[in-house]
């Protein structure tokens, strides 16, 4: 057989080659091995009818929080991420340096979702709901955070900070500095979680890079993107030109619908769609990551750019954009099926309001290095065989 597994007759939405057309697609090895109009159904051990479905890379989110058992939002990764069309994930902040070394052992290295993680600038990480991890900066230790970094460069692929002030009360700026002083020396970009900060957004933002990534883009809350107009700020118009990526970060407080719809009437879309799922949204308002991307359809958005937004950008800012979010011969073996309903269905943001919608995205199957997920069926799969 030349295949291991062929996806046969499903509509491949694939921007990082600019396709959206009917294809097959042949993996074999844990690589993507064939991308034809017609591939035979004999030359493959294993055929998967995708016929009426949508077959995408490997859904990427950019945000989520996994360290289950000792970060306070932690949830599993596999029942939520990768049993959900989600094969690669990074997870935004959990651990700091202190924390990185149990993350490592007893999540990274053991999840079938390929996991990367955002350092927390802060060494305890997100651990107490009570107690923000950067009220006290003697938290923010920008030596050990880049030893760390340094020390774990196939899982760590930048700094995360959260800027409010729950979190880091009026210390916000300087948080930032730091972040982004470990970022410089360890390499990656920085990460920082917006809304309600004690320094303006503006001010925030002008401080970040190229390539840096504000989540949370999208939120109701006050230091917005918006002006009193509801238009984008223009400082923020000039930082998403210069590179920085405004991110969505859903969540359970940090996404607005009428903050979404201003900013997209204002030609102003997200430059990445994220979920930032966790134990405290995984029951709703989010649900999970494809869940989110059928809010963006809803509120005007095409297929081809809602997937975009969450394969082929979300790898560039990662900075594995050649093995990642692509169905390119060669490129890893992950594959997500979709299905695109029309009904009536009803969406919640976190703020609380609900909208009435006519389609939605739903899952149907993941595919993850070149072979099904089934995670009730052993014989099937395995964390050895999946993991990467």
């Amino acid at each position: 057989m030349a295949y291991d597994l062929l996806i046969k007759g499903g509509t491949v939405v694939d921007p990082s080659q600019g396709l959206n057309a009917v294809r097959d697609v042949a993996l074999s090895a844990g690589k993507i091995a064939g991308l034809e109009s017609q591939i035979s159904g004999s030359e493959a051990r294993e055929v998967v009818d995708a016929s009426g479905l949508i077959v995408v890379p490997g859904l990427l989110d950019l945000h989520v929080h996994v360290f289950w058992g000792v970060s306070h939002f932690g949830v599993d990764a596999d029942s939520t991420s990768l049993a959900r069309g989600v094969t690669t994930a990074v997870d935004a902040g959990s651990s700091g340096a202190s924390t990185f070394r149990a993350f490592r052992r007893y999540v990274l290295e053991r999840a079938d979702t390929r996991l990367y993680a955002l350092l927390n600038i802060s060494a305890m990480g997100m651990i107490s709901q009570e107690i923000g991890e950067l009220e006290d900066l003697r938290w923010a230790d920008v030596e050990k955070a880049v030893t760390t970094s340094r020390e774990n460069r196939d899982f760590i692929v930048g700094i995360k900070a959260r800027l409010s002030r729950d979190t880091a009360g009026e210390h916000d700026a300087d948080a930032l500095k730091r972040a982004l002083d470990a970022a410089e020396q360890a390499g990656g970009f920085v990460m920082v979680h917006v809304g309600d900060t004690s320094t303006p957004l503006e001010q925030l933002t002008s401080m970040l890079r190229p390539g840096d990534v504000v989540t949370h883009a999208f939120h109701g809350r006050a230091q917005g993107i918006l002006d009193a107009t509801g238009r984008v700020k223009d400082v923020i118009k000039e930082a998403e030109q210069r590179g920085v990526v405004f991110d969505v970060g859903h969540g359970a407080g940090s996404f607005a619908f009428e903050t979404a719809e201003k900013a997209l009437t204002d030609g102003f879309p997200p430059g990445n769609i994220s979920s930032d799922l966790h134990v405290y949204n995984v029951r709703g308002p989010v649900f999970d990551h494809v869940s989110v991307l059928s809010k963006f359809l809803h509120l005007g958005m095409s297929l081809y750019d809602v997937i975009r937004l969450s394969t082929e950008t979300t790898a560039a800012v990662i900075g594995i954009g050649e093995k990642l979010g692509t169905l390119k011969m060669g490129a890893e073996g992950d594959v997500t099926l979709l299905r695109q309903e029309e009904g009536d269905f009803t969406f919640t943001d976190a703020m609380g309001v609900s909208v009435k919608a006519r389609q939605r995205l739903s899952h149907v199957l993941t595919i993850r290095r070149g072979r099904v997920y089934e995670p009730f069926d052993s014989h099937r799969t395995s964390a050895t065989s999946l993991r990467a």
